[in-house]
């Protein structure tokens, strides 16, 4: 059988309610494809019982045309792939509740290597900046970077996997008709233009709040690694984490302040076994067979020199439209009650290294942050 005819019968097939991923599995597996399921008659559904997915699945495959279901996905700009493709994440496929059919919008890299880096959506400014920085530094390696396009955390690894003029992929919990969170729509098409976007779920399939920890079973699945940059006791990315660890993947957590909530989560993964991470060496040191073959999904050497002037000839025009007003913002939501040394902001802003001191100065003039030895800045104290 063509690989579209399969690829489109799954799409009919996963379309219809109540029959989730794991159904869907358990009828390729029983009547051997997509197709077979679909035009097998009654008699043969006999082993799943009388159940009311069945009686449902019978009636509306009678109404629903699998072209038209194929048409509309092409018209909506959503790509198909199956695990038997070259192009579906490797690690995931090899996992026995892969899903059957994964939709995407954007291009998926034969057999890249990723690396999941999650955290908490009320990310303190240190959150977002380990966050930014680790992906950042994978990214320029040629890593794919995998998080699921949430604020916080996840948004930061997303920014810092494209800063590296990388690939990153994000995973949803709702069909791709969907972008939550509604204000991270700008950053989804950012990260189609050169990664792509994913989920399990159809057209149609809402954001609700049972569909995300299965999300996070994939987040975990396509990777060789979980990073947890801040997080909660009680969080979203500790279930990511228990995924990752019945998958057999390596954990890794960076530390935090110990005052701060959002490092109780990770703090706690350290005392229970996860390894530390402050720089990309800690993650090479662990998982070496990351990084030891080309990966295509990084851009060739001749492509990123050319994006990389490009960059910064738009970086120079963006600056010249900043006015000291948007330099001090832009600073003031880097920095908080966490030291963070100056090399630091200039990776983590868009001001050369002479405009950011000059705002730093401006700001330590207001009385708005501190200088700490060590060309170390925290906000400064408000009564």
């Amino acid at each position: 059988m063509k690989l579209d005819v399969e690829k489109k019968y799954r799409a009919a097939l996963r379309g219809i309610s109540g029959i989730g991923t794991q159904r869907l599995r358990e009828l390729i597996a029983y009547f051997g494809n997509a197709r077979a399921a679909w035009e097998a008659p009654g008699s043969n559904f006999t082993k799943f019982g009388n159940s009311q997915w069945v009686k449902r699945l019978l009636q509306e495959r009678e109404k629903i045309d699998p072209d038209a279901v194929a048409n509309n996905l092409k018209d909506k700009d959503i790509s198909l792939v199956i695990p038997t493709e070259q192009h579906y994440p490797f690690l995931l496929a090899e996992l026995s509740d892969a899903p059957p059919i994964l939709y995407y919008r954007g291009t998926l890299a034969k057999q890249a290597e990723a690396l999941a880096v999650v955290g908490s959506r009320r990310a303190t400014s240190y959150g977002r900046s380990a966050a930014k920085h680790l992906a950042k530094e994978a990214a320029l390696q040629g890593i794919v970077i995998v998080s699921g396009l949430a604020r916080g955390i996840d948004t930061a690894a997303h920014e810092g996997a494209m800063a590296g003029y990388g690939t990153t992929w994000a995973f949803l919990g709702c069909g791709l008709d969907y972008i939550y969170p509604p204000e991270n729509q700008r950053l989804a098409t950012e990260i189609i233009k050169n990664g792509a976007i994913l989920t399990e779920y159809p057209p149609h399939t809402p954001p609700e709040a049972g569909n995300f920890p299965a999300r996070n079973r994939l987040i975990s699945g396509c990777t060789r690694g979980v990073v947890v940059v801040e997080a909660a006791l009680k969080s979203g990315a500790l279930i990511t984490v228990d995924f990752a660890l019945e998958q057999g993947r390596e954990v890794f957590a960076v530390p935090g302040p110990i005052f701060n909530e959002m490092s109780k989560g990770t703090n706690h993964l350290i005392r229970s076994g996860a390894k530390i991470v402050e720089s990309i060496e800690d993650i090479k040191v662990e998982i070496p067979i990351m990084f030891a073959k080309p990966n295509i999904t990084v851009l060739d050497q001749p492509k990123l020199a050319i994006a990389k002037t490009q960059d910064l000839t738009q970086m120079k025009t963006d600056r010249s439209k900043l006015d000291s007003n948007s330099q001090h913002r832009e600073l003031l939501e880097l920095l908080s009650d966490v030291p963070i040394h100056i090399d630091q902001l200039i990776l983590n802003t868009s001001l050369s290294p002479g405009n950011l001191a000059l705002a730093l100065l401006e700001l330590q003039l207001e009385g708005k942050i501190n200088q700490l030895p060590g060309q170390f800045y925290v906000l400064g104290r408000t009564s």
